[in-house]
């Protein structure tokens, strides 16, 4: 389960079918060199998402991928 204290570059890392998400939201997140260093609840600040609809698209991204 992804949190919103979890590092992006980590969530990336482990969940790469989350890059999408990343994506739809405008957050050049796998390109960023800060990834590896910023939380996602302070990335998502920082660019003015909702970290609790942007939480619960990743965590579905995932359930998505490991049901398939």
């Amino acid at each position: 389960m992804i949190t919103k204290e979890m590092l992006i570059g980590d969530i990336i890392r482990q969940h790469p079918e989350t890059a999408q998400v990343f994506i739809h939201h405008q957050l050049e997140c796998c390109e960023c060199q800060l990834a590896d260093l910023e939380t996602l609840e302070h990335g998502a600040g920082f660019h003015q998402v909702a970290i609790d609809d942007l939480l619960a698209e990743l965590n579905a991204a995932v359930r998505k991928f490991n049901a398939a």
